[in-house]
C-alpha cells in the first residue's frame, strides 16, 4: 500500500515497530508497505542507530558537500568588490582576472543571487549597432548632466567623453552652469589632454543660440578658432550624444550606490574620484571589457592662448564686427551677430543690391541693400546636425539650405552705434 503525504511518518513508525520486532519477513514487509528493500532497511537502520522514532522524519536531501560551489574566499572577494562598486558579474569577474583569479560570470552571478546581491531591472532595448570614431580625440562629446544634490545644495557637472574611447575628458562640479564656468572647464581640459578635431553638443544656451546664425555663441566662436569642428545635435533626439548620455547613467548608478557627497564643496572631490575610476578600474562592455583609460591617449594638437587671425583671400573685402555685433559697410552699421564680436569677416557684393557676410568658410548673414533687412544664412531650428567646420569649406549641405533663411530686422539703433 502506496503512503499518503499525511500518514508518511506514521506509516515509517510501523514499519518499523514491526520490522525491529524481528517476527516477520522484511521482504514481505516491505512489499505490504510498498517500498523497496533498501528503503526499508534505511529507516530500520535509521532508528537503531537514533534510538527514537522522531528520526524517522523527513530530512533534508542537501548534500553535505556541494564540490562545484564556490570557495569561501572567492565568494567573499565577489561580495565585498559587489559592495564597493555596485556592478554586475561580467566587470566584477574583470577586475578579478586582473588580479589573477578566476571566476566564470556565471559563477559570480551565482554568488550575487545567493546573497541577494542581484537587483531585477526593466529590460532593455539594445541599440541595433555601435558606432565610434576610429581614432582618440577625433570627436568629444560634451553635456551637462543635470543637478546633483546634497544636504546643503547641489552642483551641475559638465562632462566631456572621448567618442572613440569613452574615455572621460573632464568632470566637472559647477555650482552655475554658465558659459564663463564652461569655458573655464574646458580650458583646463584643453590644457591637460590637448584640442579634439570635433565636439558634439546638444542645444544648450552656452554654446547654441536660437538667435544667432549657425547658432553660434561666444563659446563656439572659441571652439572654432581653436580649429575645432561645431557639431550640434538634433533637436528632440539625446540619442545623438548616446555616448555621454549613458556615461550620466553611470554617475546615476554610482551615486544611488554609494550615496554621492553629503555636501556641495565634496562633489568636486567625489566626481574626480569617479572620473578615476571610470577610467582606469571600470571594464566597459562596448570595449571587450578594457577600460577606456587603455584606449585613449593625448592630442598631439596644443591649445592656443593667442590663436592667428584667419587669413581671407588676397582682395577680400574684410570688416570686423564690433561690440554689438554690426559692422559697417554702405554707410551705416548692419547687424551679423553678437557671438562674433570682435571677429574679422568678409563681404562679398552680389547683383540685386545684395551682400553676403562670411565668417572664415562660413556664410553667416545675407543682407538686402535695397529694404535695409539681414537674413540668417541658416535657419538654425531646420539645421539638424549641422557640423561648423571652419577648416574645411561648408560645402553643399550649407549652401542648399540659404532657402530656408529666416528674415531679421537689424536691431533698433544699429545705425548709430560706433
Amino acid at each position: 500500500m502506496p503512503f499518503g503525504r499525511v500518514e508518511m511518518e506514521e506509516n515509517r513508525i510501523r514499519f518499523v515497530v514491526r520490522a525491529t520486532a524481528g517476527s516477520e519477513s522484511l521482504s514481505a514487509l516491505c512489499r505490504e508497505f510498498g517500498i523497496s528493500r533498501p528503503t526499508g532497511r534505511k529507516w530500520r537502520d535509521r532508528y537503531r542507530a537514533c534510538g527514537c522514532v522522531s528520526g524517522l522524519k523527513e530530512q533534508s536531501r542537501r548534500p553535505h558537500r556541494s564540490p562545484r560551489r564556490s570557495a569561501a574566499k572567492l565568494e567573499q572577494q565577489v561580495i565585498k568588490l559587489r559592495k564597493r562598486y555596485g556592478w554586475g558579474a561580467r566587470k566584477l569577474t574583470t577586475l578579478l582576472a586582473n588580479d589573477g583569479v578566476h571566476c566564470p560570470s556565471t559563477t559570480a552571478h551565482r554568488i550575487l543571487k545567493r546573497n541577494g546581491l542581484v537587483v531585477a531591472r526593466p529590460p532593455r532595448h539594445e541599440a541595433v549597432g555601435r558606432f565610434e570614431r576610429a581614432r582618440p580625440n577625433e570627436l568629444w562629446q560634451m553635456d551637462g548632466k543635470g543637478e546633483l544634490k546634497s544636504a546643503d545644495g547641489g552642483c551641475e557637472p559638465l562632462s566631456i567623453i572621448d567618442d572613440h574611447s569613452r574615455y572621460a575628458v573632464g568632470l566637472y562640479a559647477l555650482k552655475h552652469f554658465r558659459s564663463k564656468d564652461v569655458w573655464a572647464s574646458l580650458l583646463e581640459a584643453f590644457e591637460r589632454a590637448g584640442l579634439p578635431e570635433a565636439m558634439l553638443m546638444d542645444r544648450g544656451a552656452q554654446w547654441y543660440s536660437a538667435h544667432s546664425a549657425r547658432g553660434l555663441t561666444a563659446l563656439t566662436v572659441r571652439l572654432i578658432k581653436q580649429g575645432i569642428q561645431v557639431i550640434h545635435g538634433r533637436v528632440r533626439h539625446p540619442q545623438t550624444q548616446g555616448k555621454v548620455e549613458r556615461f550620466h547613467g553611470t554617475i546615476e548608478a554610482a551615486v544611488a550606490h554609494n550615496g554621492g557627497a553629503r555636501r556641495v564643496a565634496d562633489w568636486g572631490r567625489w566626481l574626480d574620484e569617479f572620473r578615476q575610476e571610470y577610467n582606469e578600474v571600470r571594464p566597459h562592455e562596448a570595449l571587450d571589457m578594457k577600460t577606456p583609460a587603455s584606449r585613449w591617449s593625448r592630442s598631439e594638437r596644443a591649445y592656443q592662448a593667442e590663436p592667428e587671425e584667419w587669413e581671407y583671400a588676397s582682395g577680400a573685402e574684410v570688416r570686423r564686427i564690433n561690440g554689438a555685433g554690426c559692422l559697417w559697410a554702405q554707410g551705416r552699421h548692419w547687424f551679423v551677430s553678437e557671438a562674433l564680436a570682435g571677429e574679422q569677416v568678409a563681404l562679398e557684393r552680389l547683383p540685386l543690391e545684395t551682400m553676403v557676410v562670411r565668417y572664415r568658410h562660413m556664410y553667416v548673414r545675407e543682407i538686402d541693400l535695397a529694404t535695409g533687412k539681414t537674413k540668417l544664412w541658416v535657419r538654425p531650428a531646420e539645421a539638424d546636425g549641422l557640423g561648423l567646420d571652419l577648416g574645411r569649406p561648408t560645402g553643399s549641405r550649407g549652401q542648399a539650405q540659404t532657402a530656408h533663411s529666416a528674415t531679421e530686422p537689424a536691431p533698433d539703433g544699429a545705425k548709430n552705434q560706433n
